[in-house]
């Protein structure tokens, strides 16, 4: 018999690759894990440099459709992105990171190439010397009104305007205005952008409707006019000011007399007949009218005489507003209610503010008041202001509200506290509209249920 022999096979030599092994257990002794096994550091590394691999070939991919010869950081990064990889951060194109090539050690002759960053000195003495540079602002988008009503106004963004037909007194407004008089700017403006048929106009007109210089027919028939005429568009900006200026000099000094009471209802009557005229377009001017609105409604020292009145009358106007204009202008309603609720709940308002925002919320409707005197709980805040038993009006105004809300009995059950259902309903009272007034409905067990929760569910 030949004896066999079995040649053993001999293993294939190891490539050494790019990525060495001895990164692969720096990277991992870094991580606490100090006894990597030689297999898995290599596998890791043949890993790594597969990766290395591929994301330099798609890298170059991008470079050659960009018709370059150089590698960028831009074209690692669109690599990454490709392969699903969070990008490197802090590298960028326009501004790449120089490389240097440090001495060998002596202590360690078969070490290769190290490369290192050189970083930037900067001295801060020239820092501080040079000057600072401000950055622009960006591009921004604003609105500003053009035109209202065929007239320019005068704001920065709209040039100045230029009358044709300059006269005498055309030419000293236009030097006014160029001079920075802002004293003699309005009323010169209106003789510049009205003509001298609507200047009149205005002029009889205001005159006719100060109680001071005209009786009640010639204010009869100017508040007509305004309400009727057509044609008196070009007026509107200088009608709006006159109001608001008007309302604010009669409310500056706190304490008002019978003529200021007479004068705020001649600018209320005045805001109400512009709202009356079809031909108007009173939208651009909400702005300038709601203030002189509010601020008639939640004054705290109205003329007692007027008081009444003024108030009912203004809280007209914002029903007229919100029944024509919330279609038109979508915030309305939200601003309208905010500042009623605001003048109603706000401990520290006078009782005349807070009887002007019920009055306010009486006008608009169930909604608004149930909102403001029961959900906002300002029945229970008027409540805590009050007297125990106090009979004001006030007091009357609230249940008043109460009443609009919901109609009472005709044959009133009062609550039973024995009952668990009306004690919750009675519990629930209190802790809506407070003890003051609870104690006021208990004595109708169909009107508590009504004011708590809608018409529907009472009547079931």
């Amino acid at each position: 018999m030949s004896k066999t022999t079995i040649k053993a096979k001999q293993a294939p030599a190891k490539v050494p690759g790019i990525y060495k092994v001895d990164s692969v257990r720096d990277v991992a002794e870094s991580l606490n894990i100090p006894n990597l096994p030689e297999s898995v550091a290599s596998a890791l590394a043949s890993d790594v440099e597969y990766r290395l691999q591929q994301v330099v070939e798609e890298a170059a991919r991008f470079m050659r459709h960009a018709k370059r010869t150089t590698l960028t950081t831009s074209d690692v990064d669109q690599a990454l992105r490709v392969l699903n990889i969070e990008p490197l951060y802090g590298h960028f194109p326009h501004n790449p990171p120089s490389f240097r090539r440090a001495l060998p050690f002596p202590q360690m002759q078969n070490a290769g190439s190290v490369y290192f960053v050189e970083d930037e000195e900067i001295e801060f003495d020239r820092v501080l010397r040079e000057e600072k540079i401000t950055m622009p602002k960006g591009v921004s988008w604003t609105a500003h009104w053009l035109a209202v009503e065929g007239v320019q106004p005068l704001i920065p963004e709209n040039p100045p305007a230029a009358p044709k037909d300059a006269d005498t007194e055309g030419k000293q407004a236009t030097a006014s205005v160029i001079s920075g008089k802002q004293t003699q700017q309005q009323p010169l403006l209106v003789k510049q952008t009205l003509s001298r048929e609507l200047n009149l106009y205005y002029a009889r007109l205001t005159a006719s409707l100060h109680p001071s210089t005209s009786d009640q027919t010639k204010r009869t028939a100017a508040l007509a006019s305004l309400r009727h005429d057509a044609g008196l568009s070009p007026l509107l900006p200088y009608l709006a000011q006159w109001v608001s200026e008007g309302v604010v000099n009669c409310l500056r000094t706190g304490s008002q007399t019978e003529s200021d009471g007479k004068l705020l209802e001649v600018y209320l009557d005045v805001i109400s007949a512009m709202l009356d005229n079809k031909t108007l377009g009173v939208e651009p001017y909400l702005h300038q009218l709601l203030p002189a609105v509010f601020s008639i409604l939640l004054h705290s020292a109205l003329p007692p005489s007027h008081a009444t009145q003024l108030r009912t009358t203004a809280a007209q106007i914002l029903a007229h507003l919100l029944t024509h204009y919330s279609m038109t202008y979508p915030t309305l309603p939200t601003k309208i209610l905010k500042m009623l609720i605001i003048g109603l709940i706000e401990p520290k308002k006078p009782r005349a503010t807070n009887e002007g925002a019920i009055r306010g919320l009486l006008a608009i409707g169930k909604s608004a008041i149930r909102l403001g005197l029961v959900e906002r709980q300002g029945a229970r805040i008027i409540g805590e202001k009050c007297l125990p038993g106090e009979s004001s009006h006030l007091v009357d105004l609230v249940m008043q509200s109460f009443r609009s809300l919901h109609p009472p009995s005709q044959h009133p059950v009062p609550l039973d506290p024995n009952s668990g259902a009306d004690q919750a309903v009675l519990e629930s009272l209190r802790t809506q509209i407070g003890d003051f007034f609870a104690e006021r409905i208990a004595g109708d067990a169909m009107w508590a249920r009504g004011i708590l929760s809608d018409d529907v569910s009472a009547s079931l």
